[in-house]
């Protein structure tokens, strides 16, 4: 009975790391900085579902002094 308990613990300990445990998206983009030009494309993956992802990249490229352009592709991690 005490291996059955065990058991049982051990695998709800993992269904709810598993269920805890945050999306990442990788985001395909172009982004701009402005006086002087320049232009970035870059692969990045941001800690955020896909959903969520583009509004994440957007602050986290405000915060290098970089506009983003376009998204030219997401995919899930």
């Amino acid at each position: 009975m005490k291996q059955i308990t065990q058991i049982t613990l051990m695998a709800l300990g993992l269904a709810l790391a598993a269920g805890g445990a945050q999306a990442a998206c990788q985001i395909e983009y172009k982004a701009k900085r402005d006086k002087p030009l320049e232009l970035y494309y870059d692969v990045t993956t941001v800690n955020a579902p896909c959903s969520s992802a583009e509004s994440a990249l957007r602050a986290q490229l405000a915060g290098k002094g970089l506009k983003l352009l376009k998204v030219m592709s997401k995919k899930e991690k």
